[in-house]
């Protein structure tokens, strides 16, 4: 996660660079149940309105919970599927609120109503994140259901009067850049607090949209105006907290900018995003699914590390007999191709690392979804990893290949997408 205002507040506050240090653990996000009412074009976990076998149940989770918390873990982000479809996920945020976590409930708002609400109150979770991307008929398209936007925006409004933060979520594609103003007004008009910009990931159906990922220019002008728009909330003397997620190069460009409109500050500005490092993938943020399987974060469910029915989340998460997790743990990741020449590898920390391996069954691969580009980065120019359309058939036989290759022996078939 990347956090603009944060950055840009320091410049404008002028505060100096101190290095942060190391997390006490990861951020886990939980998905604790795979149906949905919706099903979600970008979805990840190719969820539906079907019920999924094999989910934790009530005391499973409790004993994960007493791991995770003797394990360090400061933030829970309860997820789904759509998480207010489990009957005990008020009892389970109860009981993670009182033992100290921060709690996040991810949600897609539509069933957030004048009932839901109070529940939703009481237990007093530190965030609620809801999903909006895009107006009306945009965000109906990604969602698949007509009068989503319509019913998100209510549970927005209930949480805002309810006292609790809230943010918008909007998920960049070809689809929906072009709205992104008026989703940011949006924000702005209903007194929401944060904005919350994800790149599309390569995982479940995100990986079988992938050719809907915005292109290179599309992504530069995005983030040119969140930083604009960031930036002048702050001169105003009412920022508002915007953050991006799922492509670290966001880093970089933001140096970048930097370096054109604050050049004096520039070289403190490289100090603190070098300090903060870029991907934390499989070191800083860890994924459990529904059935128990940890991840080295939301988008890797083809890759299972181990469950935690079988073996503590802290035993698992510490366990770099994975090759996978191995190199993620890694200060310097072992990239390869123009990731390993990068001048700011430093900053993005080699980006996503899913999307190389969907593309190529390599994770080290290059991450096509860097938008900057050979000369920006200084390396020489060259061919640049195409992202080509998603094959059901030709992906699920080279998934069970290099499972067996990268794994040896190990292999593990993801569903079939919805």
């Amino acid at each position: 996660m990347f956090r603009i205002t944060r950055y840009l507040q320091a410049i404008n506050d002028g505060t100096p660079f101190r290095p942060t240090g190391d997390p006490p653990g990861p951020v886990v996000i939980w998905n604790l149940i795979r149906r949905c009412n919706l099903a979600c074009k970008h979805c990840y976990s190719i969820s539906a309105d079907t019920d999924f076998p094999g989910e934790l149940d009530t005391q499973q989770v409790y004993e994960v919970m007493d791991d995770l918390r003797a394990y360090g873990v400061p933030v829970l982000i309860l997820s789904g599927g759509e998480p207010l479809l489990r009957p005990d996920i008020f009892d389970i945020s109860r009981r993670a609120k009182a033992m100290g976590f921060y709690v996040g409930l991810s949600t897609n708002g539509t069933l957030i109503d004048e009932k839901m609400i109070e529940p939703i109150r009481e237990v007093g979770y530190d965030y609620v994140g809801i999903s909006l991307d895009g107006i009306g008929e945009t965000h109906d398209y990604f969602r698949r259901k007509q009068g989503a936007f319509t019913e998100a925006l209510r549970g927005i409004r209930l949480c805002r009067e309810a006292g609790i933060k809230v943010g918008m979520r909007m998920t960049l594609t070809r689809d929906n850049a072009q709205q992104l103003p008026e989703v940011v007004r949006l924000m702005e008009t209903e007194g929401v607090e944060k904005f919350y910009l994800s790149h599309l990931n390569y995982g479940g159906r995100g990986n079988r949209n992938r050719k809907d990922d915005a292109h290179h220019r599309m992504t530069r002008e995005a983030m040119d105006y969140l930083f604009d728009t960031c930036w002048d909330y702050i001169e105003a003397g009412t920022p508002r907290e915007f953050v991006t997620g799922n492509n670290d190069a966001d880093g970089a460009w933001l140096l970048r900018w930097v370096q054109r409109r604050f050049p004096e500050q520039a070289a403190d500005m490289e100090r603190r995003l070098r300090d903060w490092g870029g991907n934390a993938s499989g070191r800083w943020i860890a994924n459990i699914d529904n059935l128990g399987e940890v991840h080295p974060d939301t988008f890797w469910w083809d890759y299972p590390l181990g469950n935690v029915k079988d073996r503590p989340f802290s035993a698992i998460w510490q366990d770099t007999s994975d090759p996978l997790m191995a190199g993620l743990k890694q200060k310097e990741r072992p990239l390869e191709g123009r990731c390993a020449a990068c001048r700011y590898r430093g900053i993005c920390g080699g980006n996503t690392r899913v999307r190389a391996w969907q593309l190529t069954g390599n994770p080290w691969a290059e991450d096509p979804a860097c938008y900057l580009d050979d000369d920006e980065i200084g390396v020489a120019g060259g061919e640049r990893l195409a992202v080509t359309p998603y094959k059901r058939a030709t992906q699920r036989r080279r998934d069970a290949e290099v499972a067996k290759e990268y794994r040896k022996g190990k292999v593990y078939i993801p569903v079939e997408p919805v």
